[in-house]
């Protein structure tokens, strides 16, 4: 069975995007970016793209659907990455940081805190833009989720 990664694509950055590409090209890593816009993938037999219909977590559900034991998938979405670890998967923040079964709940209960804060009134802005220390970590965690694949 060959591992395949995910790309929640609707909010992974540009940046995050080029360095799958040329991972999974490097590596010859099936590669499918979902998104509920139209995203221009370069010409190759290991990416590709599926725009799904406009709507709340559309993009998400067919993630879910269709990833399987021992992927990765590329999500900032907690809720979404708590669903394919939940189904065997792994996923990776486009910031680098990996989410797994020990961390998981920690995640959604501190996302769930600042949904409430936020609808309170209370406004905590976004996250920080991404820098270099973020794109070398996301980076080095996809080398090591391909060379296990590897192995």
């Amino acid at each position: 069975m060959t591992s395949r990664i995910w790309v929640d694509a609707d909010a992974c950055p540009v940046v995050i995007r080029e360095i799958l590409v040329r991972a999974a090209t490097r590596t010859q890593t099936p590669m499918t970016l979902l998104a509920n816009h139209a995203i221009r993938v370069p010409n190759s037999p290991y990416i590709k793209c599926i725009q799904v219909a406009s709507g709340f977590d559309v993009a998400d559900n067919e993630i879910v659907r269709r990833c399987e034991k021992g992927d990765l998938v590329i999500t900032s979405d907690i809720p979404l990455a708590d669903e394919v670890i939940t189904k065997g998967a792994e996923a990776l923040s486009s910031r680098g940081e990996p989410y797994t079964k020990d961390n998981i709940k920690q995640r959604l209960n501190m996302r769930d805190f600042m949904d409430t804060m936020r609808s309170s009134g209370v406004h905590s802005g976004g996250p920080p833009p991404l820098g270099n220390q973020e794109k070398q970590r996301f980076a080095n965690a996809l080398d090591r989720w391909l060379a296990k694949r590897i192995r």
